[in-house]
């Protein structure tokens, strides 16, 4: 009985580095503690997964928005292209969902592009980067043109238009390819790598150069359609070197109240309606005043459609420019105004956008900043990373393009055209005057085994339950929207847990699980960096709001966060100032 009892209490440090391998579970097993509960029973022949090799000048990684253009330009521009998406063309991440896409055309605005930017700068309070806007205005139109020509605007759902010029260019498209690692060489971008999640195969892309068009991410909340966007692309980036910004902003968009989860309910009819164009109609919108109201109230917020809510009937909160606190957009003009005005609006089909009628909750975009505000920095305005030969674009880049508040509608579908399109014009110029490179067969094994590291595992934790306490600790209100120090320190404290002491021990009997393990361990990172760029923000700004630092502070926060990883695997953080582009000085 003595032994009993002393096995049963083997310290808790003890079992989780007994437990994370094979080693570690036969000595539980022989001192009498039962593993039962976290056995794992894969599926898999993992000695016969087969191992594919592939090459190309530019590959292109997401078939959004943002991949489209990439490959396609890409190619136009003379390179060989290979495009890999997880999903399916245009019917995965969040562009089958995005219904309005921006166009700027001088000939139905009074707005002069220089106004255009100046505007969009005073609604951001100077968090936009003013290139990347005038790269907006710009460009645009000529992307707006193209997809109308392949018939986007004709079909709710996108893979006819989408597939129109990929197969006129005979693009090679590999689908449902998880993506789970980046490849560098020499200091320089060298592919990627990943598995299949239709068959049992490990693929390797050896490219010259790589675009990121993997979009943004969260914590996988219900009610919102970027349940399969993990920041895949950013967490791949960072740990081979890339810098990353953006962690601090949140992106507000609410959900039902009632059948929260429901995300096709909540998007009142958005899923089968038709794409339409916006002009010029610039806001100061989905930031965190109505967490901050139902912080106050304790209760749901009752509201109507966007700009029927009274927001300043509660002390504090957010600050919100004076020229947009009556919710008018800035520019627009009367309701009475011509059919110029009017085709400034996003489409009317299909009622309200979501979450903005009935009675409505927070957190059901939790994990995703702004479009655009976060991702890799970019080091010019040809979103080129600090990693030679890595690009991105559209939600995976954080370019800044709006700021970090939501400022033009229709501009993220936009950004991400013509971004996909700037990106894919350098990184094919990169590319003709690089040689292929050669990835050594260490690495390649290394890979390998770190993919199929949780289907190795005897036992550990299943990821859904790993992702479940994840979003206990950052998803709420008074964690990830309405912050002070505190609290963001005791929700470190059990992510720094789970990245060292259940990341380390996912397993997974099955190509799903496989996916789910990866795409936790990317949550888990995102959410340090999250929690950790909040708490070096000391004042609250735009969509980053804090109850300890209620106030903008012009003095010291005129400048974007940027994380990196050191070279003992730490996260490093420098401060970069708004209206420059990145060194590499200023690491703290």
């Amino acid at each position: 009985m003595r032994n009993s009892q002393e096995n049963s209490s083997i310290s808790r440090r003890h079992f989780l580095g007994l437990a994370g391998g094979a080693a570690g579970m036969a000595a539980l097993v022989s001192m009498g503690v039962s593993t039962s509960w976290a056995k794992n029973n894969p599926e898999i022949d993992i000695d016969n997964i087969d191992h594919q090799e592939s090459e190309t000048d530019v590959l292109v990684i997401g078939s959004g928005m943002a991949g489209l253009f990439a490959a396609v330009k890409a190619h136009d521009a003379g390179s060989n292209v290979l495009l890999v998406s997880k999903g399916r063309l245009g019917s995965s991440g969040q562009t089958p969902f995005a219904k309005g896409i921006f166009a700027y055309d001088e000939t139905t605005t009074n707005f002069s592009i220089d106004d255009f930017v100046n505007a969009i700068s005073s609604s951001a309070l100077g968090t936009n980067n003013k290139a990347y806007t005038r790269q907006l205005a710009e460009h645009s139109l000529a992307r707006v043109n193209e997809l109308r020509a392949w018939g986007f605007f004709d079909s709710p759902l996108y893979f006819n238009s989408f597939n129109k010029p990929i197969e006129e260019r005979n693009i090679t498209v590999k689908e449902r390819i998880v993506i789970t690692h980046l490849i560098k060489e020499n200091g320089r971008i060298a592919g990627a790598a990943g598995f299949s999640l239709g068959e049992e195969k490990i693929h390797i892309f050896n490219a010259k150069s790589v675009i990121l068009c993997t979009g943004a991410g969260g914590f996988k909340p219900n009610g919102f359609p970027i349940c399969d966007l993990t920041h895949d692309g950013t967490i791949m980036a960072y740990n081979i070197g890339a810098k990353v910004t953006g962690k601090e902003w949140n992106d507000g968009h609410p959900g039902q109240s009632k059948n929260a989860a429901a995300c096709f309910d909540g998007w009142h009819g958005m899923f089968e309606r038709k794409p339409g164009t916006t002009n010029v109609e610039i806001h100061h919108d989905l930031g965190v005043d109505l967490n901050y109201k139902a912080y106050m109230m304790g209760s749901p917020i009752k509201m109507g459609r966007p700009g029927e809510e009274k927001v300043n009937d509660i002390e504090g909160g957010p600050y919100v420019p004076e020229e947009f606190r009556n919710r008018k957009p800035h520019g627009a003009e009367p309701d009475s105004a011509d059919s110029k005005s009017r085709n400034r609006r996003p489409p009317k089909e299909g009622g309200a956008p979501p979450g903005m009628t009935g009675t409505i909750v927070g957190g059901s975009s939790a994990g995703m900043a702004i479009h655009k505000s976060e991702g890799l920095v970019p080091i010019n305005d040809k979103c080129e990373s600090n990693i030679p030969g890595l690009y991105a674009a559209g939600d995976a880049l954080g370019s800044y393009m709006v700021g970090a508040i939501y400022t033009q509608i229709g501009s993220s579908l936009a950004g991400s055209a013509v971004q996909g399109a700037v990106a894919a014009e350098a990184a094919s110029e990169y590319s003709k005057s690089t040689a292929l490179p050669v990835n050594s067969k260490t690495k390649i094994n290394l890979i390998r085994e770190e993919i199929l590291a949780p289907l190795k595992r005897e036992a550990g934790y299943s990821p859904a339950w790993v992702t479940q306490t994840l979003q206990g600790v950052m998803i709420p209100n008074f964690v990830l929207y309405i912050k002070k120090e505190n609290m963001m320190k005791a929700a470190l404290a059990y992510i720094e847990e789970l990245r060292d002491h259940h990341m380390p021990m996912l397993r997974a009997a099955d190509l799903h699980e496989l996916r789910l393990a990866h795409e936790t361990s990317n949550m888990i990172i995102s959410a340090e960096m999250k929690l950790k760029a909040s708490i070096m923000r000391t004042e609250s700004r735009c969509s980053h709001y804090r109850l300890d630092y209620p106030e903008i502070d012009d003095e010291n926060w005129q400048a974007w966060i940027n994380i990196l990883k050191g070279e003992d695997g730490s996260m490093k953080f420098e401060k970069q100032s708004f209206g420059s582009w990145p060194d590499n000085q200023g690491s703290i």
